[in-house]
Formats: C-alpha cells, structure tokens, sequence
C-alpha cells in the first residue's frame, strides 16, 4: 500500500487549494481514504474522509461548506479542494488508507485507526 500526497503550498486567506493523494498496491472497493492534517504541539486531526467504492463522505465541522473530497478511481486518486482558506487551516496535510470497515462510520476521525499514511504536504495560509 502507498499513497502520495500533493498540492500544498502558499496561499493568502479567502484563496483556495487542491490537494492529491495518489494511491496504489491495493483494491480501491474496499478501502476508505482519509485527510488528516497537524500543526506543530498538537495531534492529528481528521478533516474528511471518502468511501472509494461509492463515494460517501465524512468532514469535520471545521471544514464543512468549504472543503470538498471527491475520488477518481480510474486514476487511484482522491482529492481535497479547499476553498476559502483561513490561517487556522495552515498544518501538514496527510493522506490515510485503511479498510472500510475497520474506519469508515463515526469514529472515521481517529487517527490511530488509519494503518497506511503518505508523506505530508505543508499547507500554508498567510498574507
């Protein structure tokens, strides 16, 4: 299982970004993909997460109405439009994996359920 993250970078408040997370070595059906995301001194904190096989999702309220996680299958990649970005949203953004059935429901927030994760990409919001 690996997953690469992609599309961090600068950009002032109100803007908007498109992160990627490109997955491979596993069955996409059976599988949900998470975004989590972590500032330095804190812990890891569930932003959004997609059922591959039919596209449900979960957002944190911090997020709700601004992000949006979509899936392409056909290119083993899912993906967390951000709009209106704020300070408070600047952290290290990470893509997770792990069976549906072991994460997806109302504990899709906790990170230690996720067992594979890419690397991180920084996010910043600054003017």
């Amino acid at each position: 299982v690996q997953l690469q993250a992609f599309g961090g970078g600068l950009v002032q408040p109100g803007g908007s970004l498109r992160l990627s997370c490109v997955a491979s070595g596993f069955s996409l059906d059976d599988y949900a993909i998470g975004w989590f995301r972590q500032t330095l001194g804190k812990e890891r904190e569930g932003v959004s997460c997609v059922r591959l096989s039919d596209g449900s999702t979960y957002y944190a309220d911090s997020v709700k109405g601004r992000f949006i996680i979509s899936r392409d299958n056909a290119k083993n990649t899912v993906y967390l439009q951000m709009n209106s970005l704020q300070p408070e949203d600047s952290a290290v953004y990470y893509c997770a994996t792990e069976r549906t059935d072991s994460v997806f429901g109302s504990s899709w927030y906790i990170s230690y359920l996720w067992n594979y994760w890419g690397q991180g990409t920084q996010v910043t919001v600054s003017s």
